[in-house]
This record gives C-alpha cells, structure tokens and sequence, in this order.
C-alpha cells in the first residue's frame, strides 16, 4: 500500500483542514495561505479512513468515525 502524504493547517482562530501534499492540495493551500493558515503538521496515510484517524489523534478529538467505513478504508492504491 502506498502511503501518501497529507497537510494539517491551521489559523490563529482556531480554525484547521486537512489537505493532500503536493499537487492534488494546491488550490485548497492557495485558500489556506489567503486565510493566513499555515502548515503546522505533516504524516503518511494509505487511505482516507487512516488520514482522518491520525488527524482526529493529532488534534485530541477522539476516535474518527464513518459512515462510509468500508469506502473510506480502501487504500487511496485502490
């Protein structure tokens, strides 16, 4: 499975997304930086379902759940 490597982005107000590196999150990072966001945290993931685990572990927000856990757990290969 390849691993692909994501963005956590964050603002003085609290405010934070979660992108893809690279390529696929340039027009997300062009509106994060308007938004003076800036890039506080990076990781490795294999699928949706894994990025949001580790980003719900990073900003202490419990477990992340889905109603699409089946989709949401194919790996970004898939």
């Amino acid at each position: 499975m390849n691993k692909v490597l994501h963005e956590v982005w964050e603002a003085q107000d609290g405010r934070t997304g979660l992108i893809l590196a690279g390529e696929k999150g340039d027009d997300a990072r062009k509106l994060f930086r308007e938004d003076d966001m800036e890039l506080v945290h990076t990781f490795n993931a294999g699928s949706h379902f894994e990025a949001m685990t580790i980003y719900y572990a990073y900003k202490g927000w419990g477990e992340y759940t889905s109603d699409f856990e089946e989709h949401d757990k194919l790996s970004y290969d898939e």
